[in-house]
């Protein structure tokens, strides 16, 4: 272990350095090791309320909804989500802000006295992770909205109790850690479940055992979409109707996956809190999050950026695009930057996006985990691929070729995508 901490006055990314290394392994599941920091930390029960949110995809998503509805409602929000794109900062929000250097360091000071205290070792993830309690404490937020990183059960996040917790959906995903079946993988997610609170799962799937049988465990009241509420598009096109026992609302459509929205809305609505429907409709107009299903204009170009990277992801991203596609008939060809880690399922999701994608464009990514050329080739056999060196090349050249009844659509990684908007950043 890796006994020099950096001082108060280094700067942020020497502290990241330092909890990259500090502990052996970069995921190290368990709570045995971070309870007692937390403890020592006074972090465990915060005098909030607490939303947790987990599951395989849309968490992203569903918390960003649940910030700034409480945001726009007027609460003290923390909003804890993981991985960042761009800048680490932008795991921890106060009140909608990314927290500033300072704060994160001072936080870390915290935390690295707190496990020497306790002669522990913390991981990466573990160690961020209570830095961002630490500093809702401080700011005395009344919500904090917590996104699970991995799984569930042993999950740090899961060594505070929530008031309501969220299951988005159970796909296959993480499958070296969480299990190789749905009802495994539900397993772990359910770990969030706390007796006598309210457990929402927004999956449009079926609702998986393991789920069902730890809400009926804890005596928590499950709430399930589209038996327990519901969401529909309107006929203007313009906006959606949610509803649930007693209760309708018409809401206006928002930048995100509007099973995610929806999700979040039953949250709120069985969370205790006092929420106006003007605060639910200005939040879903303020929420919007980086890659998914996300549209720009590039030199008159039309790009979509989608950061699903396993079957589940994938399946959501085709199911948006369609709906796009039929809004947007004057694209009839779809051209794909693509590149993904070589130990997700890439067979499973190229087989998924190859009757909608004409072209692939891939390069591998410049990161310890990226699969190699030959893998995504091989993925790809039969397919019309052009190969590159890296990832800002695919993207030069899509721009530079794509006719106007093409759209770009960069998806298989969150990687994929910022290697592009690095790209794009140092173009303007």
């Amino acid at each position: 272990m890796n006994n020099t901490a950096p001082l108060k006055s280094d700067h942020l990314q020497t502290w990241l350095d330092y909890w990259g290394h500090v502990h052996v392994t970069g995921i190290d599941l368990g709570l045995e090791r971070v309870i007692p920091v937390a403890e020592y930390l006074g972090v465990t029960q915060p005098n909030a309320k607490v939303i947790t949110v987990a599951g395989t995809n849309g968490k992203g998503s569903t918390t960003t909804t649940l910030a700034a509805i409480l945001n726009a409602q007027g609460f003290n929000v923390g909003l804890y989500q993981s991985p960042h794109i761009y800048r680490f900062n932008e795991r921890v929000k106060l009140a909608g802000i990314e927290v500033d250097d300072q704060t994160l360091i001072d936080a870390f000071v915290q935390v690295d006295q707190a496990r020497r205290a306790c002669d522990l070792s913390l991981s990466f993830f573990e160690a961020t992770t209570l830095a961002a309690f630490i500093i809702f404490k401080q700011q005395q937020c009344d919500v904090w909205v917590l996104e699970v990183g991995l799984g569930g059960r042993l999950d740090v996040v899961n060594v505070i109790d929530p008031n309501v917790a969220v299951i988005t959906n159970i796909g296959l995903d993480h499958t070296d850690w969480l299990g190789d079946t749905i009802e495994k993988i539900a397993f772990e997610k359910a770990g969030i479940i706390r007796p006598n609170i309210p457990v929402i799962f927004g999956g449009i799937q079926e609702l998986p055992k393991a789920i069902e049988n730890k809400a009926q465990q804890c005596g928590a009241k499950l709430h399930v979409a589209n038996r327990d509420f519901f969401y529909d598009y309107a006929e203007d096109g313009q906006s959606w109707n949610f509803a649930s026992s007693g209760l309708t609302l018409k809401l206006p459509l928002g930048a995100l996956a509007l099973e995610n929205i929806s999700t979040a809305v039953a949250a709120i609505l069985l969370s205790g809190l006092k929420v106006s429907q003007e605060a639910i409709a200005q939040g879903i107009l303020n929420a919007k999050l980086q890659g998914r299903f996300e549209v720009r204009k590039i030199q008159e170009k039309t790009v979509i950026f989608d950061a699903g990277h396993n079957p589940h992801g994938v399946e959501f991203l085709l199911k948006q695009l369609r709906k796009f596609l039929e809004y947007n008939k004057q694209y009839t060809e779809v051209v794909a930057v693509f590149s993904m880690l070589a130990d997700k399922d890439i067979n499973s999701v190229v087989n998924l996006l190859k009757n909608t994608v004409l072209m692939w464009k891939i390069a591998p990514l410049t990161v310890a985990r990226a699969a190699p050329l030959e893998q995504l080739t091989s993925a790809l056999a039969g397919e019309t691929v052009q190969q590159f060196e890296n990832v800002q090349a695919a993207f030069q050249s899509a721009l530079e070729s794509t006719k106007n009844n093409q759209l770009i659509l960069v998806c298989g990684s969150f990687h994929t995508l910022e290697a592009v908007w690095e790209y794009l950043e140092e173009c303007q």
